[in-house]
Order: structure tokens, then C-alpha cells, then sequence
């Protein structure tokens, strides 16, 4: 695993011990950048469940203004600041030990580009999230963009979301991308 593109590229990134994490492959990466092309630079993204933190580096090593990783696993957060550091990228990230709900459901400290959703597989974690942000999509701007990382087969059909809608959807071998369109116009703020 390392970084494809950009300041950082070519740097290897770490692992998180165990089998807590599935990181995404270079090749899904590379796809999902190239999806994104120069939307990503001075963006702020909120990488949630960041694991290796690889999907974050990557937007920061594009050009990516900040990066927030939200990881609740003690050695992903761990690897994370040890692949920030190998980088030299860790002036334009925060890293937070923090449980992704908890962290969705509170009132929003700022609003997002980009949120990306990789959560543990077959666990329907990324429904979860994505219906805590549709009662509280304060954390994304109003053209902001929600992709949602899982396995093909845990996408069914999609939910029926009041503030998101998917303009997209890409699968490569066991990796399902999902990209959302954040709809509403109205906030009660």
C-alpha cells in the first residue's frame, strides 16, 4: 500500500496489526482519485472509520486543504499519525479517537467537501452512518459529495435519504463505491 499521487507519492504507507481494518487497495484508490480528478484540491474531507488512514493521505497528498479521520481502533489510530508522519502531511490533518456515530450525531463543528464512509464489512455500519447524517447533514457543504466504500454484496437498494441521493455507483472485484449528492437546500440553522 502507498501513495499513488501528488507530494507524497510513492512513500509506503504502514498497516494496522491485525485484521481490524481492510484497506483499500492502490488500484480502488487509483480509480476513486480519478473519479474525483481535481475536485479534491483545497477540499476539506472527513474520512471517517479511517483505518490506514490511506484514502485521507492520498486527498492530502493531492492537494487536499484537511483531512479529519474519525477511528475508534487504538492501532488504527496509531498507524494513521505513523503514516501522517511518514508523509510529512501531519500539519494538515487531525486524527480523533472517536467513535464515528457519537461523533455524526453531535451538534457540527464545521462543514465537509467530501465525507468518505469505509466502515467494517457486513455489519450494515455504513447504513448507520449514512442515516445518522441524513438527520444531521450539517456536516457536509451544500455541493459536498459522500462516498461510501463497502463490499458489493452489502448494497441492496438504496435507502431513501431526505438530504442524499446517489449520482453514482462503481464496483471493482469486492470494492463497491457509492457517491451521494448532498440535495437539500434548506438547513434549520
Amino acid at each position: 500500500m502507498r501513495v499513488i499521487s501528488g507530494s507524497a507519492k510513492g512513500t509506503q504507507l504502514s498497516s494496522v496489526p491485525g485484521k481490524s481494518t481492510r484497506p483499500i487497495t492502490d488500484r480502488v484508490k487509483e480509480a476513486l482519485f480519478n473519479i474525483l480528478r481535481l475536485e479534491i484540491v483545497n477540499k476539506s474531507i472527513l474520512d471517517l472509520f479511517g483505518g490506514t488512514g490511506a484514502v485521507g493521505i492520498e486527498a492530502l497528498s493531492r492537494g487536499a486543504d484537511h483531512v479529519v479521520f474519525i477511528e475508534i481502533n487504538y492501532q488504527a489510530y496509531k498507524t494513521i499519525k505513523k503514516n501522517l508522519k511518514a508523509t510529512a502531511l501531519e500539519a494538515y490533518a487531525t486524527v480523533l479517537k472517536k467513535d464515528a456515530f457519537v461523533y455524526l450525531q453531535k451538534e457540527p463543528e464545521r462543514e465537509f467537501d467530501i465525507i468518505y464512509i469505509a466502515p467494517p464489512q457486513y455489519q450494515g455500519l455504513w447504513v448507520k452512518a449514512m442515516d445518522i447524517l441524513d438527520k444531521n447533514p450539517g456536516w457536509i457543504k451544500k455541493d459536498g459529495v459522500v462516498i461510501v466504500q463497502i463490499h458489493p454484496k452489502e448494497f441492496g437498494k438504496d435507502n431513501d435519504y431526505t438530504n442524499f441521493k446517489i449520482f453514482d455507483q462503481r464496483n471493482y472485484g469486492d470494492t463497491h463505491l457509492i457517491f451521494y449528492e448532498y440535495i437539500s437546500q434548506e438547513r434549520d440553522y
